[in-house]
């Protein structure tokens, strides 16, 4: 099962109680099917009578919601409002938005923003396309950074040996395109910082080409702004409008957020 965290480390100064409660939450939240008890302690290592009562407690919260008849647990509704607070109040997102509508009426392609979290990419805002064929909304959702054209201008702003030290070891494939040779993708990295945009084909949705710019307003940088497009639709010239309409919102997007401070 994959987990954004990892089991068994330690945390100086932790409060164990609160430790538990975030790494149960992820795990949760991680998980594309509700869990049971047992499944829950095989991946937490928990005394199952704690764990039981944590979850009860949480539940009663509204954090996490339990399946009685089958006895699985998922994440809850209150986690929800939390993960949508934190977009509300969000200076990158507020200052993004409407800069992200303004490209999508541009280019009509679906617009995305980013932000890296460990080795992965967390969808913060989508502006979808209007066209028939469409990208489901991937906000809150997180996929490997080096699968990305989100992940990869990011990327693209670190040393090699930065770059090596955020990714894991092993780079798993999404798709038969997916770049996981780590020379393949230093290589790649390298050609993306020269001409200030990163993009990939089909390397985690078939069909779909991406292209993506990082927001430099701070350093390290941790934002990138993306557009998908489906690949038959992708002309010469749609995709240098493409990259002159990113360029232009991440210009405009860093201004912003250097003029408030952020």
């Amino acid at each position: 099962m994959a987990s954004p965290i990892d089991k068994g480390t330690a945390r100086p100064g932790a409060v164990k109680s609160a430790d538990r409660t975030v790494e149960l939450l992820e795990v949760l939240s991680a998980s594309d099917r509700r869990l049971t008890l047992t499944e829950l302690h095989r991946e937490l290592s928990y005394p199952k009578s704690s764990l039981y009562m944590l979850l009860q407690t949480l539940v009663a919260r509204g954090w996490v919601e339990v399946d009685s008849d089958r006895g699985t647990y998922g994440i809850g509704v209150r986690a929800l409002l939390v993960g949508t607070s934190y977009l509300d109040h969000d200076p990158v997102v507020r200052a993004a938005i409407r800069v992200m509508e303004q490209v999508r009426q541009d280019i009509n392609e679906t617009v995305h923003l980013a932000r890296l979290d460990g080795a992965d990419v967390v969808y913060l805002a989508s502006r979808e396309s209007e066209h028939h064929l469409r990208v489901v909304s991937r906000v809150g959702r997180r996929l490997p950074a080096h699968s990305t054209s989100l992940g990869k201008a990011v990327l693209s702003t670190r040393t090699p040996e930065e770059v090596d030290l955020i990714l894991p070891h092993d780079l798993a494939p999404l798709t038969p395109n997916t770049v996981i040779d780590r020379a393949a993708l230093h290589e790649q990295l390298a050609g993306f910082r020269n001409v200030g945009y990163a993009h990939e084909r089909e390397e985690n949705t078939p069909g779909l080409g991406c292209f993506a710019v990082a927001l430099p307003y701070r350093n390290p940088v941790l934002d990138a702004m993306s557009c998908s497009v489906p690949l038959g639709r992708l002309t010469p010239e749609h995709e240098r409008q493409v990259i002159s309409a990113l360029l232009d919102a991440a210009r405009t997007i860093t201004e912003l957020l250097r003029q408030f401070g952020r």
